[in-house]
């Protein structure tokens, strides 16, 4: 049976801060003016800041944490945010836990916080020319004391499933031990991948960057299979020409990994 890892001894509270940026893209095809109209207000309604609101207060359970204020407001002409202030909330310490192991989704989960926040901010946007339409939805866990932010991170990446996830994790800052010791870290941590379910490992790939003696972790996700079907609104593959399915398909395509790679591809190149 595997042992559980030694509990540091600390000189007053954890100061350690960790922080968890998620952000997620949903890339469209639209081909009117009116049919990236109707997928920028499908998108306002599907991700309010009600609903946004709903998976931060979800997000907020998992880690065990209270809900001191929230702020939320829908932008026009398209937009939200919400900003959640939580609090510890006292837990049983032995079921508190920040082992490299993906977090469980909200119905069996216990975390521990103190002075940290939530929040959520949307940015839709469309090309002005080409008929393509983004999403992008920025989430920042932040939490002061043991456990790691990671913890939500399951649950986020099932409940805003997405073709492209960038994800940044960072330790600041230090804590004391009883006998004075600084510890810039209390956690071990090899790659945010070590958090991820195996089902999302199967439908995405990845690449880390991290940079390990700075307590920077960096993983990039797209999805492996695609299906152009997935990316047409208000339209069928099958009613396509062969001509129009590929430069579709091409168009996407390219867009998804330019927001992978985070930069400008040549037009010539084929994907």
């Amino acid at each position: 049976m595997a042992r559980s890892p030694k509990r540091l001894k600390l000189h007053g509270f954890n100061n350690l801060t960790k922080t968890l940026s998620f952000n997620i893209y949903d890339v469209c095809y639209t081909a009117s003016r009116g049919q990236r109209r109707a997928y920028l207000e499908y998108i306002d309604e599907a991700y309010n800041a009600e609903r946004l609101t709903q998976v931060l207060t979800d997000v907020a359970e998992i880690i065990g944490a209270n809900i001191l204020n929230i702020a939320r407001q829908d932008y026009q002409p398209q937009g939200s945010s919400v900003t959640m202030l939580i609090s510890e909330e006292p837990v049983a310490s032995e079921r508190i836990s920040n082992t490299q192991a993906p977090g469980p989704l909200p119905e069996a989960v216990v975390a521990h916080l103190d002075k940290s926040h939530l929040t959520v901010h949307t940015y839709p946007e469309s090309h002005p020319e080409n008929g393509i339409s983004t999403f992008r939805a920025d989430i920042d866990v932040a939490t002061c004391g043991r456990i790691s932010p990671l913890k939500a991170l399951n649950y986020l990446i099932h409940s805003l499933e997405s073709d492209v996830v960038i994800l940044d994790y960072r330790v600041r800052g230090f804590t004391r031990d009883t006998r004075g010791r600084k510890h810039f870290i209390d956690h071990n941590i090899s790659s945010i991948q070590n958090y991820l379910s195996r089902d999302t490992k199967n439908r995405y790939q990845m690449v880390d960057v991290n940079v390990y003696q700075e307590n920077i972790f960096h993983t990039k996700m797209i999805l492996k299979e695609f299906v152009l079907d997935d990316y047409l609104f208000c339209m069928d593959e099958k009613d396509l020409d062969p001509r129009e399915r590929r430069r579709l398909y091409q168009l996407v395509k390219r867009e998804l990994a330019e927001i992978f790679y985070g930069r400008n591809l040549s037009r010539n190149l084929t994907l």
